[in-house]
């Protein structure tokens, strides 16, 4: 049986159900396939936390309690390893038992360049980059003031779908970038009714990006929350229907918070209501469709981002109404998934949804099914790396 390493940040982003299915989508849709799974993860001490985010040892940590709460929930136990300071502590496998099974192994998914262990990442026969921040990922690597580069692997992936093509000026870097959707598990995000009652529409973020500004082509981009202050109003030109927001923002941001509130939206918690993959998923099916605005890098860059959160909306048959990074015509299918660039248009498009909130639904959930499917995007990446 062909094996194969993930490599991804589930223990550094505690608190984040969202994030821990980017990882087992990858994962557990390998194993689909037949792959002889294991997951990697590296933590450093410096980054353990308690539930209260204070400095904590990591046995007592809980990015270590969040790690093996997954693992435990998905039956990972024996296939999966977290190690702490390059393996000096460890969950799960080892730094021995991880290297043995990594020279071993045809396959190595490394989400983010996550892994940077060199007895482990050269290991494997064939060696995938995952990039999940087209723009932030590529103009880093080409900016030689910061300590990032994405060597050491043998093919390149990116949900940027237009990187590396003709009008998106983020930079190529000599790589010739695969495009890929996210991969979703549909068997593990079923369709159900929408629930009842006035249409809800939300979607789970953070207010700041943690990367800060980035300039590409000698063009300063703009942040997520740019773009949701564009889009302010949106609540108020919508009657009928509810927009909520699970929203991770600091305390100083509490003059957008209020702003949000002012104009109509609602705000949670992401921590309350979206912490494990669980939470996550029922918050996604219990609402009624997502509304999202992207960074302003996919969007000012038209890059083509697709996003693993609108995956989930779509193939739970959630309808998506999401800011427009230029993916492309023959991705929209009209009614479960609308784009809109400007607030008039991300107006209508809520409107439209709500209107026809059954076609929309089933619509939503064939696009996954035809675009999103775990078994199709892997398969394909797959046979773009010559490994069948």
């Amino acid at each position: 049986m062909a094996i194969a390493i993930v490599s991804g940040a589930l223990a550094n982003k505690p608190f984040n159900g969202g994030e821990a299915w980017v990882r087992l989508s990858w994962l557990l849709g390998l194993g689909k396939l037949g792959f002889e799974v294991c997951f990697a993860e590296q933590l450093a001490s410096a980054d353990c936390v308690d539930l209260d985010g204070r400095p904590a040892e990591f046995a007592a940590s809980a990015n270590r309690a969040h790690f093996e709460a997954v693992v435990a929930e998905f039956g990972l136990e024996g296939r999966a390893g977290l190690l702490c300071d390059g393996g000096r502590e460890s969950s799960g496998l080892g730094l021995a038992a991880i290297r043995e099974r990594a020279a071993d192994a045809d396959l190595l998914v490394n989400i983010s360049g996550h892994l940077t262990i060199g007895e482990i990442l050269r290991g494997p026969r064939k060696r995938l980059y995952v990039d999940l921040d087209p723009g932030f990922t590529q103009a880093w690597h080409a900016d030689s003031t910061i300590p990032f580069e994405l060597a050491g692997h043998d093919h390149y992936a990116t949900v940027g779908l237009n990187v590396g093509k003709p009008g998106c000026p983020i930079p190529g870097c000599g790589i010739e970038w695969i495009p890929t959707l996210p991969p979703v598990l549909l068997e593990q995000w079923p369709a159900s009714p929408v629930p009842p009652g006035r249409p809800r529409f939300t979607t789970v973020a953070s207010w700041r990006s943690p990367y800060g500004q980035l300039e590409i082509d000698g063009r300063t981009m703009g942040l997520k929350h740019h773009q949701f202050r564009r889009l302010i109003e949106l609540p108020e030109r919508v009657g009928g229907a509810e927009f909520e927001l699970a929203l991770e923002i600091h305390p100083g941001d509490d003059a957008d918070r209020e702003a949000l509130e002012g104009h109509g939206w609602a705000i949670v918690e992401p921590r309350a209501v979206a912490a494990t993959p669980r939470g996550f998923r029922e918050y996604v099916s219990a609402s009624t469709a997502e509304f999202s605005v992207a960074q302003g890098v996919y969007v000012e860059s038209g890059s083509g981002w697709f996003s693993d959160r609108t995956a989930a909306y779509l193939a739970s048959g959630r309808p998506a109404l999401v800011q427009d990074t230029a993916i492309g015509a023959g991705l929209r299918p009209g009614e479960g998934m609308l784009t809109f660039s400007t607030l008039e248009e991300a107006g209508s498009g809520a409107e439209r949804i709500a209107a026809g909130l059954a076609a929309s639904a089933g619509a939503a959930r064939r696009f996954a099914e035809w675009h999103l499917d775990s078994d199709l995007v892997i398969a394909r990446l797959l046979t773009a790396i010559g490994l069948e």
